[in-house]
């Protein structure tokens, strides 16, 4: 592939809600710009971005893929970002690699859930954006249905530019608003002017209206040449439409049929037009040897930096490092400084990606999008030069909630699972391993249940690896609620030296539970000599790893030594600790002891609309509201403390309750008493398991 400066790149993430057909658009992109010489499709599963074998097996994307497409003397990397919520990291990740966006809106479904999350990304990320709607060959797509709860939604921004013409309920051509003329096709590819139809020139003429006064805005001369009824001519609308659309004080919405090709060319040309280069971008990072900040800017004549913006790792075609160069011009065979490691990598082959497909390039300019194989890189950091070390800010990706315990379903492969799972979680930053020694169980945090489910498919067809997921034990605590006092004589003669140890304490409840125990004594005239006092703490410590209720670890309990007996031959550290660790079991069962759970502090940020349900389904998980606040977004916050036990299997049932809407988070709070009928439930399944 040919070498491109900066000013002739774009690059352009793909969202939209899942099924809103992105995928779609971006294999008629790639047709018509000759990287592919047929139309694939996502139910054949032959197309570019979507090469997975759990991509090709469900019919959706799960990953982002990019495709870079020359449209005249234009690069554009086109980064194909999943629409289901459980693949939300993938999405932010490209958001962060790209300078605009194309939210595409499916024309039969119209604007849903993961429409306003891409829309809040791109605010997020500041990005210039188009709407496309898509299927608009479908007998029951609906533009003007679009236009509506787009411009309900983010007001008059919305700017419609094209509108369908509909003959016999087929979609036939368009009606340019910009230039006010209607176009029909002639075939999947080529049109003709054609007159606009009469039902449609009170729609044009709103629509027309709406783009004016946006035209308006864009200078005084314009607002009075507006006031005094002028019209503006298309030359002076593309110019405004230009800086409008670039500082985000425009949306155009454009609509086409990927399958037909029709309105992917027109869109392309926009994206080429309308879009902003990476030179009109601002990035910054910290040059950490003068901790001045520097401005990359997508500069190609300052020093060379880059970001790693995704990571691929496959057992087939190997590491893959994707990168944004942020300043300067990297080469193959340059040497770059890894900040975050302190090492330094040899470049070797750089690459642009074509889906699955490395093609290897000379060099990359600032703001180009492209590939290193095989350099010990991560996700979020920077790669630059020894002389100007420099890092940017790491990738925000949403916070994992979601977890099972995991086992491998053949003994002994707990090692390859572990190697294929920290692979997996070097491309995909929202999947994390947590060991939980207490409890004996390796939990695997995702998304959601879906995102779970595709690791261990992927496990399975990728590393020849299987498991089992199932619910995670919780980790209860013992303590205990009033006093006890207990004398604990150990003794034991078996020939020769014998075993005596003789404590007496006491037992009370701590008022902190942030510790196991406390100790102390108070032992008088050497009843018990003090060289055995550890011993005594001793036993107490390991008793506390695994209480006498329910094996789980004990905290909050005040253990006193206050008398006791030894024998001057048979006495020894061993048999004191034994004593008090019989002690500590007596005294703890007779101290009236309690199970406690772990309680989340928790947010659910949800539609108003939906306030109710979700309060009702927090009551039925034992929650206690705290508060709910509006966000000013038209959503409430609920606040509420939550049980841990309760929470399995939430984020499907967040996600079904509002359509996938519904969004949260929580963090341990403390640890509560926990109900009768739940601690008689939680020892009887100790007791059985073991």
């Amino acid at each position: 592939m040919n070498v491109y400066t900066t000013d002739k790149i774009r690059n352009v993430v793909i969202l939209g809600h899942g099924g809103a057909g992105k995928t779609s658009l971006v294999e008629a992109m790639a047709y018509l710009s000759g990287i592919t010489s047929r139309l694939g499709s996502v139910a054949d599963g032959n197309t570019i971005s979507d090469y997975d074998k759990e991509e090709i097996k469900r019919k959706f994307s799960i990953t982002t893929s990019m495709v870079p497409i020359v449209w005249g003397d234009t690069k554009i990397n086109i980064l194909d970002a999943p629409g289901y919520f459980d693949f939300a990291g993938e999405a932010v990740e490209a958001c962060a690699a790209a300078d605009a966006a194309i939210i595409v809106v499916n024309g039969k479904s119209g604007v849903e859930v993961g429409t306003q999350k891409a829309w809040d990304l791109c605010e997020k990320f500041k990005l210039p954006r188009f709407f496309f709607v898509s299927n608009m060959d479908f007998d029951n797509a609906s533009y003007r249905k679009v236009v509506d709860a787009l411009t309900e939604l983010y007001g008059k921004k919305i700017a419609p530019v094209h509108v369908p013409i509909r003959e016999n309920e087929k979609f036939v051509g368009y009606v340019d608003v910009v230039k006010n003329i209607g176009m029909r096709y002639v075939n999947k590819q080529e049109k003709v002017e054609c007159p606009i139809p009469e039902y449609l020139e009170e729609y044009i003429e709103n629509y027309r209206g709406t783009l004016m006064e946006l035209v308006a805005e864009t200078s005084e001369e314009f607002m009075d040449r507006y006031f005094e009824g002028d019209e503006f001519s298309p030359e002076e609308i593309v110019s405004a439409l230009h800086t409008n659309i670039a500082d985000c004080s425009m949306i155009p919405v454009t609509m086409g049929a990927s399958v037909n090709l029709q309105g992917v060319l027109i869109l392309l040309d926009d994206i080429v037009s309308f879009l902003p280069s990476p030179e009109k971008r601002r990035f910054a990072g910290v040059n950490t040897k003068t901790k001045e900040v520097f401005e990359a800017n997508y500069d190609f004549s300052k020093a060379k930096s880059a970001y790693v913006w995704k990571t691929l790792v496959d057992p087939f075609i190997g590491k893959y490092s994707f990168i944004k160069v942020a300043s300067g011009v990297i080469k193959g065979e340059d040497t770059l400084y890894n900040d975050a490691k302190g090492t330094e990598d040899r470049v070797g082959k750089l690459y642009v990606m074509e889906g699955s497909k490395p093609v290897e390039v000379k060099e990359l300019h600032a703001g180009d999008i492209g590939a290193i194989g095989k350099i010990e890189a991560a996700t979020g950091d920077t790669l630059s030069t020894k002389a100007t070390p420099i890092a940017y800010g790491k990738i925000d990706t949403p916070v994992p909630y979601t977890y099972k315990r995991y086992e491998p379903k053949v003994r002994g492969e707990e090692d390859k699972v572990a190697q294929a799972l920290s692979k997996m979680a070097q491309e995909d930053l929202t999947l994390k391993v947590v060991n939980d020694g207490e409890n004996r169980q390796t939990l695997l945090y995702g998304l959601g249940d879906q995102h779970l489910d595709i690791v261990v498919s992927r496990l399975l067809t990728k590393y020849k690896v299987d498991v089992n997921l199932e619910k995670p034990k919780v980790a209860f605590r013992e303590t205990i609620r009033k006093s006890s006092d207990v004398d604990s004589k150990y003794k034991k003669q078996s020939g020769g030296h014998g075993q005596y140890g003789h404590v007496k304490m006491r037992f009370s409840p701590l008022d902190s539970l942030d510790v196991p125990f406390e100790f102390s004594q108070e032992v008088v005239g050497g009843a018990v000599p003090k060289n055995y006092f550890p011993a005594v703490e001793k036993g107490i410590a390991d008793s506390c790893q695994k209480g006498p209720l329910a094996g789980y670890p004990v905290v909050g309990v005040k253990a006193v030594l206050y008398d006791g007996s030894y024998h001057p031959v048979d006495s020894s550290e061993m048999a004191f600790k034994t004593a008090a660790s019989q002690a500590f079991k007596k005294g703890f069962m007779d101290a009236s002891p309690v199970l406690l759970e772990p309680i989340a502090s928790m947010k659910v940020t949800v539609p108003d609309k939906f306030t109710g349900d979700v309060m009702g389904d927090l009551n039925k998980r034992r929650g206690r509201v705290l508060g709910m606040n509006p966000d000013h977004k038209g959503n409430t916050i609920v606040e509420a403390d939550v049980p841990m036990s309760e929470l399995y299997g939430y984020s499907t049932q967040l996600r079904s309750m509002t359509g996938g809407s519904g969004d949260f988070t929580y963090e341990f709070a403390r640890y509560e008493q926990a109900p009768n009928d739940v601690q008689e439930r939680e020892i009887a399944a100790r007791k059985s398991e073991e």
